[in-house]
């Protein structure tokens, strides 16, 4: 299989995103990869997203849905794909240039390998005007699990199951950490794949562990690792520690 013949869809979950939904979408237009679907899913917005996303009409598949969170939204998605992977960019994010031939090829390449990651680069506001906001780096790229800096086989979600609906954060650290338990293949390249953009209405802003539902994310992994007689952060055969695997933000404390 070439890469000509690896479908890919791209999913990105708005809410109340105006401001940035045509930017992400002319940032996947802007990939120049084929074929490609790209799934928006309105999570219940009450502000002009849909009036963005009909000016892209011809070139994405729009969905509405009542406002039932980033996990609902994604697991729409989700439901709609039919690419060979799937990647996932949020509505206030960008990828880099060519971030889906890079990740594309080396799925491609490497038949074994469930997951391709690359490093994020966090972004802050440097200046704020009435029509737009301008960004500017912050911290060095780092590894972490950031949904959006990844590329998926569809198969993947098969074996893992979709995003847990009950967490209304953190939906990814969940869903990787099982994919972690479930001896999911990763691996991370050195290469910036996703810029982060922080700004004031990032729904984690200001949350602490226990709101962004860490405490319950561990419990659950507790749980399953008592259903299978292993120990909770224990290497797996042919796997590198969790922590390893989930990687961390800049000057965050590891929580597993």
């Amino acid at each position: 299989m070439n890469n000509k013949e690896f479908f890919v869809s791209a999913i990105v979950p708005v809410y109340n995103g105006e401001q940035f939904l045509a930017e992400a979408i002319q940032n996947i237009l802007n990939q120049n990869y084929q074929p490609l679907e790209i799934i928006v899913v309105d999570d219940g917005s009450t502000d002009k997203t849909a009036e963005v996303a009909g000016r892209y009409k011809d070139s994405i598949h729009y969905v509405y849905q009542p406002n039932s969170g980033p996990s609902a939204a994604r697991n729409r998605g989700l439901r709609m794909a039919k690419g060979d992977a799937i990647a996932f960019l949020d509505v206030d994010d960008l990828w880099s240039e060519n971030n889906l031939k890079l990740q594309t090829d080396y799925l491609v390449d490497n038949p074994s390998v469930e997951i391709v990651q690359g490093l994020i680069q966090n972004l802050k506001i440097s200046q704020l005007t009435p029509e737009n906001a301008i960004f500017e780096k912050h911290y060095q790229p780092y590894n972490y699990i950031n949904l959006g800096s990844a590329l998926y086989r569809k198969s993947v979600f098969d074996k893992i199951g979709l995003f847990d609906e009950s967490l209304s954060f953190a939906e990814d650290v969940d869903w990787f950490v099982r994919a972690w338990e479930n001896r999911v293949s990763k691996v991370v390249l050195e290469q910036v794949t996703l810029f982060y953009r922080r700004h004031q209405d990032n729904m984690t802003v200001g949350k602490n562990l226990i709101e962004l539902g860490f405490i319950k994310i561990y419990k659950k992994h507790l749980d399953r690792c008592r259903q299978k007689g292993q120990l909770a952060n224990s290497s797996l055969p042919g796997m590198p520690k969790i922590n390893e695997y989930l990687g961390a933000p800049p000057n965050t404390p590891k929580i597993f």
